[in-house]
Parts: C-alpha cells; sequence; structure tokens
C-alpha cells in the first residue's frame, strides 16, 4: 500500500506533470507566472485543494450518486477554494490582489476536477492523497519553473531583487501573454526532450 501511495504521488512529479505532460491547467500557468512569488502563490493553493478535495471525494465516492458527481465535486472543490480565498485575504493579502480572479478560478480548474473524477472517485484516501500531494507539488514546481524564467529575463530580477547589473535591459516581452506562450512552448520542448532521453 505504502509502495502504491509512492507510486501514486511520484507520478505528479514528472509522468504527469500537469502544464507539461498532460497540458492542463494553462490559464493559470500563463496569467500567473510573471514573478516566482505569484507562481508559488497559486501553486501551494492548487495543491491544498486538490489534496483536501481528494480525500474528501475519495471518502464521499460511495455517497455521491453517479447523476450528480461531477456537480457534488464542484460543491467540495468551491468549499476548500473559499477557504484558501479567506485565509489569503487574512495573511498575505499583496498575493490575494496579484493573483486576482485566478484563486476563485481554481474551482473549475481541470486539473482539480481531473483529478477528483478520475482518481479520487474511484480509488482509496491514501491513494488520493498521495495523487493530489505529487500533482499539486508537479504543478507547483512547474509553475515556479516557469516563474523564474519570465522573471529573471523579463525583469532581471529573482523574487523582486535585481541579479544582473544596472545596464542591464529586461527582455519586457517574457512578462507580457506572447512572452508566456514562448516561455511554456520552450519549456514543453525540453520536457519532451528530456523524457525521449
Amino acid at each position: 500500500m505504502a509502495k502504491t501511495a509512492f507510486q501514486e504521488f511520484k507520478k505528479g512529479l514528472w509522468a504527469e506533470i500537469p502544464p507539461f505532460r498532460l497540458v492542463l491547467g494553462l490559464c493559470p500557468t500563463l496569467a500567473v507566472t510573471k514573478s516566482v512569488d505569484n507562481g508559488i502563490g497559486m501553486g501551494i493553493a492548487t495543491t491544498f485543494v486538490l489534496v483536501c478535495s481528494n480525500v474528501l471525494i475519495s471518502l464521499l465516492k460511495n455517497v455521491i450518486p453517479k447523476q450528480v458527481r461531477i456537480a457534488c465535486f464542484i460543491v467540495v472543490i468551491a468549499t476548500f477554494v473559499t477557504v484558501v480565498e479567506l485565509v489569503m485575504q487574512a495573511y498575505t493579502y499583496q498575493l490575494f490582489l496579484q493573483l486576482g480572479i485566478f484563486i476563485p478560478l481554481i474551482v473549475v480548474n481541470c486539473i482539480v476536477l481531473g483529478r477528483a473524477e478520475a482518481f479520487a472517485s474511484k480509488n482509496g484516501v491514501v491513494a488520493s492523497l498521495a495523487d493530489g500531494l505529487g500533482i499539486g507539488i508537479g504543478f507547483t514546481l512547474s509553475l515556479t519553473a516557469l516563474s523564474i524564467l519570465r522573471e529573471v529575463l523579463g525583469k532581471g530580477t529573482l523574487y523582486n531583487i535585481p541579479i544582473f547589473g544596472a545596464s542591464y535591459q529586461p527582455f519586457t516581452f517574457m512578462v507580457e501573454a506572447p512572452g508566456a506562450f514562448v516561455c511554456l512552448g520552450l519549456m514543453l520542448a525540453m520536457m519532451n526532450i528530456l523524457g525521449k532521453k
């Protein structure tokens, strides 16, 4: 059982890493990765919702009628998103303002809803917890990597700390919407090359 849980956890870190392997969750991936703190904040918020909703849905899978399962999943996910939103408003208000509408949109994030439907509703609590944690950490790492690339090249900073000399001219294209697509495309290509090896 521990081996199975570890395998479920591990797959989210490489084999099924959401933006690069499953190509899911691209809207927040592209929108919030202008800075590292945004990427990490969004990743942690999504991980919390993934883990909690996976566990609760796994516990309730035999109680939820099949005809209304998606509606029930959305209610469970929305509950945890509301918790995240209120906690962020209370303790990390600046980050909450920066992430804006993308926090409430976790409710309809295809990663979270997809894991509820494809995994948590068919597996036990421990495996569902491991799955949610692995996919969530993989998503957080993806957002962080993309954020680092975009912030370093687009602003010349890391965590808003300048890392190049005063003569550095930032490639501001990288922190704009088209730059997000270019960065994501380059990282997808790199993941595919590494995956083949």
